[in-house]
């Protein structure tokens, strides 16, 4: 059963009942939407080849924190 139901709208079927610590280790493409070629493309623009290298790239991480702080922005 997995943590929280909203996994099913972010994960391929297979794994929406997988252990997050499972799914960080999971290739990029068990997400929703990406593809493998996708999966492919970070990795080789970011070297990117799982759920958890996506969640701590620091350029992923440094375009939220831009996004966010710009809301604030006056």
């Amino acid at each position: 059963m997995p943590t929280n139901d909203s996994l099913r709208e972010i994960l391929d079927k297979a794994w929406e009942d997988k252990p997050l610590k499972e799914i960080v280790d999971a290739p990029v493409d068990v997400l929703q939407g990406v593809s493998p070629s996708d999966a492919d493309l970070l990795r080789q623009a970011f070297n990117i080849k799982t759920v958890g290298d996506l969640g701590t790239s620091k350029f992923f991480l440094w375009a939220q924190a831009l996004t966010t702080l710009a809301k604030y922005e006056k």
